[in-house]
């Protein structure tokens, strides 16, 4: 294998041939340890290819020689490894200067393969034999396991690699009408609904706009696709409200049209109220004997190959066909320089169109009626180097060879299959249209719309058309109404495009319907006749449709072989089940940086201009402390000490925020949560502990009645959608008269705290009696804060005396700057987060997820308070009572530490007690009120008692020593919160 010494390659053709290249930009790279020059823009194969280097890989039972096939990834030919990284798409993959790629699937070299030999035991490896060995002959597996485990998978690992992974993200996307394809039935589609009004997106595969219409002939001076392409493109990209996206890829269908869409390193997350599936169709290969041959490709790929990437194909080419398309292969061939030898034409008598005429004018040879029986090779099976040709006698029979034609080069044309994954995943229904041969969708789903070849429409007019129309109902679907409603084609063009049976069994077969699976014709035969008659069951015993490209190119075939040996009619078959990803995923999109919405309070801005260090909090941002990083630990001890010792002011806005509302309110919240709620006065407020099935704690806050028929209902920052969907959920199977909304988005909130938050709540308060009597601990009243209508809350998270403002959300400033001048003369200062939950570790009160986890009940986690024992029911609860009975295996604990200048221990130091792990610290810090250590920690149950001490490791496997007390730590009869 050598690289040429020609700038390009020897197979590069001259401009203006090439659109995707940059013939200014030269790139190196190696194959197999070889050099080769391309041009930015080419893939690893098309730049072999301009080098005449045609294999690549290996077939993955036979080993056999591959090569290119589509030129668009649709099948497994071209897979690659580019250095730790394996099955890379040769035909999609761009090359990178110094780029090192290795082919894949080989024992010893690529071109000297020892892998070879398992073609010669052919015989002895039928279909299923993998059942047959291992099932019925089970001893036999030790045999066999290290040699299937040598020669499993594709690509290598390597485990040892220091793998410095690229950075990977993902973004959500909304639009009113997704269009999934950019060729033309894309394009006319994206512009009708455009001109609606709608926001439309536009989702393409390829860098360029235009698909087909790039490399594809439609007429006979070949500018016709060209020069459509240019005008659909540039109108949509001066259409303002179309978002276009190439390179990009749609890789599933998800229910409410959730689409998922992979741009390089990002995934994107798209909802669209509508979508248009304008994805094209999948030309689809002849079956004879070595048809896997490198140097047999679909007419598409030499298109693309010449068109898209400047490159020759090859010298000499026969071209089987069944329809205009391999005519205007021919015509493009030969102004590229290439000898045809033949246009060998599976139908009798075809059309006389302007492509086929054209062909006959330049003296290319027609042979009619005729197929190929054979390709012929040279060394290894390593190249094409003729054909040899018969006529069609009957379905999928020939006679005798009747011409040979040495070429290099074959170009299959002979038929199409809708490119309907997406469809598929939508619940789509197809149909065998028997005069079209081909399967066409019947029955889309609401707010799904197909257009172009997917939907069985060829002809480029009524392509446009049908595009147009598409777009025109996706609009009106998501709402959008403007202009007439356009034509949908009268004739589609899909009759005459394939050919029923392009399938031609050869006596000594190697005739190949899977390229993935190296499957033949004789192995579904013979899998149908082990009883797997159905093409779901056939799939799974002869793993056709099962490799990399999902059966892409073996799906239909597949379907007409069962038929056929079945006596079923293909009318009332389908082909197997297509699941998304339509293309394969890398883990890194699955699970690269997940991109989350900023959220900001209506305070955010204040919050800055007073020196915040701001901290994530959920999806939102808080103030961790307010002032320099240097003085970060003395801050947060300032903030404790002055809302223990004066007031304090807190954001508290990204609280979760529910009203429940209905008849069935209270009776709602008593099934939702652990306690009572029944008989909760107006007025009132009270604790929320909540749980799952299996009894774990999954969140708390408090419910605040205001009337008998509403609660409103505080959830923590994280869990309140996760609460809302449970909420909604289990009322859907309840049916309560209830309405539940989340309003947290609705209302800011603060949280004014210390034993001086009255008097200064009492300078901007007046119509709420704020004395002890007129307003105790858990009350809540509705009122006005300086002059702002507000929900006022008596709770106390941080342990003193204080109250909990909700506001609407766009008044969130206005009641922070009221307060803050009102405390002024009391030196009032803002906390944040850090203090917050320092003050809160004081108290005892636990965060939920910080000490708790996916296995916490109420009473792991010391809360048996919190518990109705006398409610029928409540989610949870019969596991909650059942863990009970099983006895606790641990149990949160407060503790100190039994020597004073022992190091503070850090969240998840360990419990042990001997050598045995039993539990971790789940918060622990310095209490300024206090003057040493206090924390939580999970203790083995014998251990929980007051005094009783357990061991702590800590850094550098330090043990220390903690001493359980009771909590509260601080206010331990809750004084000052209830004064």
């Amino acid at each position: 294998m050598t690289a040429s010494n020609q700038v390009g390659g020897i197979n590069r053709l001259p401009a203006p041939r090439g659109l995707l290249i940059d013939r200014s930009k030269q790139v190196s790279f190696t194959f197999e340890g070889h050099s080769f020059t391309g041009y930015a823009g080419d893939t690893i194969a098309s730049a072999l290819a301009a080098n005449d280097a045609w294999m690549i890989s290996r077939s993955f039972k036979y080993h056999r020689p591959r090569s290119v096939l589509t030129m668009i990834g649709q099948d497994a030919n071209t897979l690659v490894q580019i250095g730790d990284e394996p099955n890379c798409l040769a035909d999609k993959r761009a090359i990178e200067q110094d780029m090192a790629v290795q082919g894949q699937n080989y024992i010893g070299t690529l071109d000297a393969d020892r892998g070879r030999m398992v073609e010669l035991v052919q015989k002895f490896l039928p279909v299923g034999f993998y059942y047959k060995t291992f099932h019925e002959k089970r001893d036999s597996w030790r045999f066999w396991e290290p040699i299937v485990r040598a020669m499993a998978g594709l690509g290598k690992i390597d485990l040892k690699a220091d793998f410095h992974h690229s950075y990977y993200d993902k973004k959500y996307l909304f639009a009113d009408v997704a269009v999934i394809g950019g060729g033309p039935a894309g394009l006319a589609a994206a512009l009708q609904a455009a001109e609606t009004g709608a926001e439309v997106i536009l989702i393409e595969e390829s860098s360029q706009l235009g698909g087909s219409l790039n490399y594809a002939r439609f007429d006979e001076t070949g500018d016709g696709g060209s020069r459509t392409s240019g005008e659909l493109a540039s109108r949509v990209r001066l259409q303002p409200n179309i978002t276009v996206m190439t390179s990009a890829i749609c890789s599933g269908w998800f229910a409410d049209n959730w689409l998922p869409v992979i741009q390089g390193n990002r995934f994107h997350k798209l909802r669209a109220k509508a979508v248009v599936i304008a994805t094209g169709s999948i030309e689809q290969p002849a079956v004879f004997r070595n048809n896997d041959l490198p140097g047999i490709m679909m007419g598409s790929a030499a298109q693309r190959l010449i068109h898209l990437y400047g490159v020759r194909p090859g010298k000499r080419a026969a071209i089987l066909t069944a329809n205009r398309d391999g005519y205007g292969q021919a015509l493009d061939l030969l102004e590229a320089g290439i000898e045809v030898a033949a246009v060998i034409d599976l139908r009798l008598t075809p059309p006389q169109d302007a492509l086929t005429k054209a062909v006959q004018r330049a003296g290319i040879e027609i042979r009619t009626g005729h197929a190929i029986a054979e390709a012929m090779y040279i060394g290894q099976k390593k190249h094409v180097s003729g054909v040899s040709v018969a006529p069609i006698t009957g379905e999928g029979e020939l006679g005798k060879t009747t011409a040979e034609y040495a070429c290099d080069t074959v170009l299959m044309s002979v038929g199409y299959s809708p490119a309907g994954h997406l469809l598929h995943h939508a619940g789509t229904k197809f149909g065998y249209d028997t005069r079209s041969h081909m399967f066409k969708p019947e029955s889309v789903p609401a707010h799904v719309f197909a257009a172009g070849s997917v939907n069985n429409t060829f002809d480029l007019s009524a392509v446009i058309a049908d595009g147009r129309y598409a777009g025109w109902s996706a609009a009106k679907d998501a709402g959008f109404e403007r202009g007439g409603e356009p034509s949908q084609p009268v004739d589609r063009g899909a009759e005459n495009q394939t050919h029923p049976w392009p399938i031609f069994p050869h006596p000594k077969g190697m005739e190949f319907v899977d390229f993935d699976e190296d499957l033949k014709i004789e192995d579904l035969i013979n899998g149908i006749h082990d009883g797997y008659d159905s093409v779901e069951l056939l799939k799974r015993y002869s793993t056709v449709g099962m490799g990399p490209s999902q059966g892409k190119h073996s799906a239909v075939a597949a379907v007409r072989i069962v038929s056929r040996e079945t006596g079923m009619d293909l009318r009332n078959m389908s082909v197997t089940t297509q699941r998304p990803p339509y293309t394969p995923e890398k883990f890194g999109h699955l699970a690269g940086r997940i991109f989350d919405p900023e959220r900001r309070t209506a305070m955010h801005h204040r919050h800055l201009e007073l020196g915040a260090q701001m901290m994530p909090a959920g999806l939102w941002w808080r103030p961790a402390y307010y002032g320099a990083k240097a003085d970060r630990d003395q801050i947060i001890r300032d903030e404790v000490n002055n809302v223990r010792n004066n007031v304090g002011l807190i954001d508290v806005s990204t609280l979760g925020g529910l009203d429940v509302r209905g008849p069935d309110a209270a009776e709602f919240l008593n099934r939702m949560y652990t306690f009572t709620y029944t008989k909760l006065q107006v007025g009132r407020s009270r604790y929320l502990l909540m749980t799952d099935q299996t009894g774990v704690i999954t969140d708390d806050g408090v419910a605040c009645r205001f009337h008998d028929e509403h609660f409103y209902v505080t959830a923590t920052t994280s869990g309140v959608d996760a609460v809302y969907r449970q909420m909604l959920q289990w009322n859907a199977q309840w049916r309560l008269d209830v309405d539940v909304a989340n309003v947290t988005a609705a209302y800011a909130g603060v949280n004014i705290a210390g034993p001086k938050s009255r008097e200064v709540l009492a300078r901007v308060c007046h119509d709420i009696d704020l004395s002890p009597e007129g307003f105790p601990y858990l009350g809540v009243r509705m009122g006005t804060v300086a002059g702002i209508p507000a929900r006022l809350m008596r709770v106390g998270f941080v342990g003193e005396l204080g109250y909990e403002i909700h506001v609407p959300a766009s008044y969130g400033e206005a009641l922070w700057d009221a307060l803050m001048a009102a405390g002024g003369l009391n030196g009032i200062r803002p906390f944040g987060v850090e203090a917050q939950r320092v003050l809160r570790l004081e108290k005892g009160h636990i965060i939920i997820s910080q000490d708790t986890d996916g296995l916490t009940n109420a009473y792991e986690a010391d809360m048996p308070w919190a518990v109705a024992k006398s409610k029928p029911f409540y989610v949870g609860g019969r596991s909650t009572e059942i863990q009970l009975k099983n006895g606790l295996t641990r149990k949160l604990v407060g503790f100190t530490l039994k020597n004073a200048d022992d190091p503070c221990p850090e969240e998840c130091h360990l419990v042990l007690k001997g050598s045995t792990i039993v539990g971790r610290v789940t918060s622990a810090a310095h209490s300024p009120s206090l003057k040493k250590v206090v924390g939580l920690a999970y203790v083995h149950p014998d251990d929980a008692q007051p005094g009783s001490t357990f061991d702590i490791k800590v850094h550098g496997g330090r043990i220390i020593q903690g001493t359980v007390v009771p909590i509260p730590f601080f206010d331990p009869e809750n004084k000052r919160q209830e004064m």
